[in-house]
C-alpha cells in the first residue's frame, strides 16, 4: 500500500485503492533541497519530453523566427523583440473530469492537485521567476536593478462560523508578508557592460562665393566632402573602459590652393580610462549582478511559500466543507427525531395519553430543529462557494459550475496518537525549514553587498586615461595647383612638388595609419573630491542603520518562528484534547437520550426532557464536528509554522512550477455514501 503523508487526519477512500506507488513521492532533506527550486525551474523551461511537460509551460517566452536572409548576420546584435505568452485563463481539464451528474466529487489530493493548477495566487506567482530571471539579464548588461515584487498572497477562508477556527493558532504578524529582493540605487552606478559599436556616414556640399581670387583661384568656391567614422566601445567590470574610433574622410574643392585635390585623411584613435577610487574592483561594480541572483532565490522561496500558503488554505476550506455537511447530516437526523416526537404526541393527546401543551412543545422542538437545517445548508452553499472560487480560474463565472454541487470523497479521522518530539527538535526543523527565514537571511546579505556600494561612493574620484592616436593624410595632386605654378615667377605662391610620400589613396593613408606614421600619445589623471560629502556619508550611514534594523528583524522573525511553533503545539494538544472531550460528552448524551426515551415510554418521564435530551445530544454532536474541524486546522497550521506543508502534502514543486500535476484524478468505481466520521469512543 502506498505510503499516506505524514497528516495523520487524512484518510481517503481512493488512496486505500489505488496502486502502490501513484502520486508523487516527498522531497529530501534540506540540505539536498537547497537549490531544488531553482533546479526545477530549469527543467521547466527546457521543456523535457517526460508526460509531466506534455503540455507546454504556464509561463513560457518564445523566441520571434528569424528572417531568411538578415537572420544569421543581426544575431550577435540581439536585436530581436521576445514576447511572454498570453496568460492562461482557462482551467485544466481535471476540474470537469471530475464531474458526474451535477456532482463535483473532490478528495484531498484532488484538491491540492486543481489548487496547483487553476489557483490564480499560485499563478500569479509563477511569473516572479521570469521577472527575477530577467531582472539578473539586465544587470548583467550593467542597467540597475528594478523593483519587481511579487507579495504572497494569504489564501481564500472559510464562511464565518461559530466553533471553528479557521486559522487555528495562525503564524505570528509578518510571516506572510511580501519580502521581495533589495533594490539599490546608491553608490557608483554600475557600468555598462554590453559592448557597442557605431557607423556614421556623411556627406555635404557647399558653395562660397569669393570676392578675391588670389587665395583660392575663383569667385565661386565649390566644396564636397564624404566621411566614415566607426567605434567600438566597452566597460569592464572592473570599470576599465576602451574605445576604440576610425574616422576616414575625403575633401573636394576647386581652388588651386591645396596641393591634394581631392585630399584624404584618416585617424585611428584608442583611448582607456580606469577608475582608481570611486568605481574600482569587481565586488563594487558587480554588486547589482550578485544582488540580482539574491533576488532570483527569493522569488524561488516566494514561489514555494505561496504554494504552501495557498495550498494549506484550500486544505482547511475542503476540512470546513466536510465539516459543513456532517452538520447538515446532524441537523437532519435532529429534525426528523423532533418530527417523529412531534407526530408522536399528537397522538398521544389524541387518545388523551398526553397534555395539549406536549404537542406545542413538541411542535417548538420542531421549529427550532429546522432554522438549525437551515443554517447548516446555508453555510454548505456559502462553503462550496468559497472552494469552487479557489480552484478555477474563472471563479463563480462559470455557469456550468454554478450548479454543481460538491461532494468530498474523504472524511476527517483524529488519529489516536500523536507524534511526540521534543520541543527544541521541532524548533530547530522550523528554523532550518522555514521559507521566510531563509528569505530573510538572503536579503540580509544583499543589504550587505549593497553596503559595499556605499563604502565605495564616500572615496573621491580618480581616474587615469591614456589615448593613442595614428593619423594619415593622402590624395592625388590638385591639377589647378600644378597648372597655376608653372611658369609662375610669383614669390608669394609656393609652386613647391606635391611631397610624393603622400601621393597616392586610401591604401597610402591606411600604410600611414597601420604604419604609425603619425602617432599621437597623451595620458594623465583626473582627480575629483567632493568639499563636506554629505549626500554620500548620509547614504552609507543610512544603509548601515537599514543593515542593523534588518539583523534584529531576522532575530524577531526567528523568535517568532520559536513562538509559532510552541503554540501551534499547544494548539494541536488543546485540539486533541478538546476532541476526546467532545467524544466522550456525545456518548454520554446519547445514552442520556436513550434513558429519557425509556422513561418517557414507560410512563415516568416527560416530554419536556425527551426534548432537553435531544437538544443536547445535537448540540454535543455539533461539538464533536467542530472539534474534529478544529483539529485539522491546528494540523495544518502546525505543518506550516514547522515549514514542512509540501512535504507532509506531497507537492512537488516541479509541478507547482509547471501548473500541470502528473497524478490523475480518477472518481471511484463505487461512489461511497456519504456517512458521519468514525469517531473513536
Amino acid at each position: 500500500m502506498a505510503a499516506w503523508p505524514k497528516n495523520p487526519c487524512v484518510r481517503s477512500r481512493k488512496a486505500e485503492e489505488a496502486d502502490e506507488g501513484v502520486g508523487c513521492g516527498p522531497e529530501g532533506p534540506p540540505h539536498r533541497r537547497r537549490n531544488c527550486v531553482r533546479s526545477v525551474f530549469t527543467v521547466v523551461l527546457m521543456a523535457s519530453g517526460s508526460t509531466l511537460f506534455a503540455q507546454s509551460p504556464e509561463v513560457s517566452i518564445e523566441m520571434p523566427k528569424e528572417t531568411p536572409v538578415l537572420g544569421r548576420f543581426l544575431r550577435p546584435f540581439h536585436l530581436e523583440k521576445r514576447q511572454v505568452a498570453p496568460a492562461k485563463l482557462t482551467n485544466t481539464p481535471r476540474l470537469e473530469s471530475l464531474v458526474r451528474s451535477g456532482n463535483l466529487y473532490l478528495s484531498v489530493q484532488d484538491v491540492i492537485a486543481l489548487t496547483l493548477e487553476n489557483n490564480l495566487d499560485i499563478a500569479v506567482q509563477r511569473y516572479g521567476p521570469f521577472l527575477a530571471r530577467e531582472i539578473l539579464r539586465r544587470t548583467e548588461g550593467g542597467g540597475i536593478l528594478r523593483q519587481v515584487d511579487t507579495p504572497v498572497a494569504p489564501g481564500p477562508t472559510s464562511v464565518s462560523t461559530a466553533g471553528i477556527s479557521s486559522n487555528a493558532t495562525g503564524l505570528g504578524g509578518g510571516a506572510l508578508t511580501a519580502g521581495g529582493g533589495v533594490i539599490t540605487a546608491i553608490g557608483p552606478t554600475p557600468p555598462s557592460l554590453d559592448p557597442s559599436i557605431f557607423v556614421q556616414v556623411q556627406a555635404g556640399h557647399s558653395t562660397t562665393p569669393q570676392t578675391n581670387t588670389v587665395l583660392v583661384g575663383t569667385t565661386s568656391l565649390t566644396s564636397s566632402f564624404r566621411s566614415f567614422a566607426s567605434g567600438y566601445n566597452q566597460t569592464f567590470i572592473t570599470g576599465t573602459n576602451v574605445a576604440f574610433t576610425f574616422v576616414n574622410s575625403r575633401n573636394y574643392v576647386n581652388s588651386s590652393s591645396p596641393l591634394f585635390n581631392p585630399s584624404l585623411s584618416g585617424f585611428f584613435d584608442l583611448t582607456f580610462n580606469q577608475p582608481l577610487l570611486q568605481g574600482f574592483s569587481p565586488a563594487v561594480n558587480n554588486r547589482d549582478i550578485r544582488i540580482a541572483r539574491n533576488n532570483m532565490k527569493v522569488s524561488d522561496l516566494l514561489v514555494k511559500l505561496q504554494v504552501a500558503t495557498t495550498v494549506s488554505a484550500a486544505l482547511n476550506l475542503y476540512w470546513d466543507l466536510v465539516s459543513f455537511n456532517e452538520a447538515v447530516r446532524i441537523k437532519e437526523r435532529a429534525l426528523a427525531v423532533a418530527q417523529d416526537l412531534f407526530e408522536g404526541n399528537k397522538k398521544q393527546v389524541a387518545i388523551g395519553a398526553l397534555a395539549g401543551i406536549e404537542v406545542t412543545r413538541a411542535a417548538a422542538a420542531v421549529s427550532v430543529s429546522k432554522e438549525d437545517l437551515l443554517i447548516a445548508q446555508t453555510n454548505v452553499a456559502q462553503q462550496e462557494i468559497v472552494l469552487k472560487n479557489a480552484l478555477n480560474r474563472n471563479g463563480i463565472d462559470n455557469a456550468w459550475l454554478d450548479d454543481v454541487h460538491i461532494i468530498p470523497l474523504d472524511q476527517i479521522e483524529v488519529p489516536k496518537t500523536e507524534e511526540i518530539r521534543p520541543i527544541q527538535d521541532l524548533i530547530q526543523e522550523a528554523l532550518a525549514n522555514r521559507l521566510e527565514i531563509s528569505r530573510d537571511k538572503i536579503n540580509l546579505q544583499s543589504q550587505q553587498l549593497a553596503l559595499k556600494g556605499d563604502r565605495n561612493g564616500i572615496l573621491p574620484s580618480l581616474s587615469a586615461f591614456a589615448e593613442f592616436t595614428n593619423h594619415g593624410l593622402g590624395g592625388p595632386a590638385n591639377p589647378l595647383y600644378v597648372s597655376r605654378c608653372a611658369g609662375s615667377q610669383d614669390p608669394i605662391i609656393n609652386c613647391g612638388p606635391p611631397n610624393p610620400y603622400f601621393l597616392g589613396g586610401n591604401t597610402s593613408v591606411f600604410a600611414q595609419l597601420f604604419g604609425r606614421a603619425f602617432p599621437d600619445y597623451s595620458a594623465g589623471f583626473s582627480f575629483n573630491i567632493p568639499l563636506r560629502n554629505r549626500a554620500a556619508q548620509a547614504d552609507y550611514v543610512t544603509d548601515q542603520l537599514q543593515i542593523r534594523q534588518a539583523e534584529l528583524q531576522l532575530q524577531r522573525a526567528m523568535n517568532q518562528v520559536r513562538v509559532d511553533v510552541k503554540t501551534n503545539v499547544i494548539g494541536l494538544q488543546q485540539a486533541r484534547s478538546r476532541y476526546e472531550t467532545a467524544v466522550a460528552s456525545r456518548v454520554l448524551a446519547e445514552q442520556t437520550l436513550d434513558a429519557e426515551q425509556k422513561r418517557f415510554q414507560a410512563g415516568v418521564g416527560s416530554v419536556a426532557l425527551v426534548i432537553q435530551a435531544q437538544q443536547g445530544l445535537a448540540s454535543t454532536q455539533d461539538a464533536e464536528v467542530q472539534a474534529m474541524a478544529n483539529y485539522t486546522h491546528n494540523k495544518i497550521s502546525f505543518d506550516l509554522a514547522l515549514g514542512r506543508a509540501l512535504e507532509v502534502n506531497h507537492i512537488s514543486m516541479q509541478e507547482a512550477i509547471s501548473g500541470h500535476v502528473g497524478r490523475e484524478s480518477v472518481i471511484p468505481a463505487n461512489i461511497p455514501p456519504a456517512r458521519r466520521p468514525e469517531v473513536r469512543k
